[in-house]
């Protein structure tokens, strides 16, 4: 028997090899998990320099962007150009967008680190008389109310008594376990100290080299894919870059409004902290609507130990800044920026933030905003095809008037169906007339 080694023979025999060589793959994956694991981990912590470097390659884009584009235009403008104008524009963006990506996290641990240090010391000397005072305020309430005095003693004693406990038959046998668990707590810490540095230097290469690999991404999708299938990859992949980038911008903007206004009503209270609790709040906001309450934690802590009644007052201001930004200024941002409604931009970060916790929550916005967008052309196009309109408009019933909702009513869902489908083809049959007239 002749066997024809025509495309399509091939092509279904490459299918199937790959369906058999994935299922095989699946199957020792699942017999050998631990090794598995043992070396999916060991190749996440390889990459994890590299995954910094793209992280902050991609925040400093624009500014490394705009700064080449105006160096260059400048030295084209002025003199003969030479080939190496291009070189001094891009040492000239790389400096500069290093140099702003430095400050600013130097400027931000300025603020940060003498604050903490402050609080830390005021706590240390408020603590004693603060237990002295809440001892005496105990005793002074309690003198007339001796069954009251005697458990209020019994729980004393019970709490020193089970801290004791605690200290011998627990902290002590396992201080080998305690000990090795905060020293490696201290090398996570170097250790992403470590990949932070080496980031900030792959993302020098990232940023000098995204248009050469830009360039070869894309002749390996036009290599691999048919024409028309490319341009849509490539349609996605920039609507993806214009998401995730929008949503940057709108949360840094967003961040940036938070923890000025902060700082203004602090200021304008005269409460303790307020440039270092304004950045905590402002930086913390990263987080989409539950950021505030994550930054309000610590200060309020910070706020008690000088004045409780400023972090009382702090605290429901910190509940107004959340609902102001949660429901007026960020879905106003951030919907406008990553092209989705603000009930939806609410829905990415709870669904996000409860499958993948704070990750989840940061980049559910863009990635449900591709979805979103890419879902409704998949929808629109389905539509068209049937004949049907791909407006929204045309689908809404205004329940509101009594008219309109009666007259949909007794047309029933197939003559609402015509009607789509009636205004759909007269709308192509204007736009067919207008070409003819043209």
């Amino acid at each position: 028997m002749k066997i024809r080694l025509d495309r399509d023979n091939v092509r279904w025999g490459i299918t199937a090899f790959i369906v058999v060589a994935c299922c095989l793959l699946l199957y020792f994956g699942l017999l050998r998990y631990e090794a598995v694991s043992n070396v999916m981990t060991k190749f996440s912590d390889t990459m994890k320099p590299f995954v910094w470097g793209f992280v902050f390659a991609y925040l400093l884009c624009p500014i490394y962007n705009f700064f080449v584009r105006k160096v260059y235009a400048f030295l084209r403008s002025h003199g003969k150009p030479l080939k190496s104008d291009l070189i001094l524009a891009k040492v000239s963006g790389t400096i500069v967008s290093l140099a702003i990506l430095i400050i600013v996290v130097a400027g931000i641990l300025w603020m940060i680190i003498p604050g903490v240090y402050d609080s830390i010391v005021n706590i240390i000397e408020i603590i004693p008389a603060s237990k002295d005072m809440f001892l005496a305020w105990i005793d002074s309430k309690l003198q007339n109310f001796p069954i009251a005095e005697a458990k209020m003693s019994g729980y004393i004693n019970s709490c020193t008594d089970n801290l004791i406990k605690f200290a011998t038959e627990t902290f002590i046998p396992h201080y080998t376990t305690i000990a090795s668990g905060i020293s490696s707590s201290i090398i996570g810490v170097v250790s992403m100290a470590k990949n932070i540095v080496i980031g900030i230097i792959i993302s020098v290469y990232f940023l000098n080299s995204k248009d050469i690999f830009a360039a070869q991404l894309k002749k390996l999708i036009f290599a691999i894919f048919k024409e028309n299938h490319a341009e849509k990859t490539l349609e996605i992949a920039r609507f993806t870059n214009s998401a995730f980038g929008g949503f940057i911008s709108g949360k840094i903007i967003d961040s940036g409004i938070i923890g000025l206004i902060c700082f203004l009503g602090m200021t304008l209270f005269g409460w303790e902290y307020s440039l270092l609790i304004s950045c905590i709040i402002g930086i913390t906001n990263i987080i989409p609507f539950f950021g505030p309450f994550i930054g309000a934690i610590p200060s309020i802590l910070l706020l008690i130990m000088v004045n409780p009644t400023h972090a009382i007052y702090f605290g429901i201001f910190v509940v107004i800044l959340q609902q102001f930004d949660g429901n007026i200024l960020g879905p106003k941002i951030l919907g406008e920026s990553t092209g989705i409604p603000s009930f939806w931009v609410l829905f990415s970060v709870l669904v996000g933030g409860g499958l993948f916790g704070v990750v989840g929550m940061i980049v559910g916005i863009p990635i449900f905003a591709v979805t979103f967008y890419y879902g409704s052309e998949i929808i629109n196009a389905r539509l068209a095809n049937k004949g049907f309109s791909t407006s929204l408009v045309d689908y809404k019933i205004d329940s509101y008037r009594s008219t309109t909702r009666i007259v949909a009513e007794r047309k029933g869902i197939a003559k609402l169906v015509h009607k789509i489908r009636q205004k759909y083809k007269d709308g192509k049959k204007r736009e067919n007339d207008d070409s003819d007239n043209e």
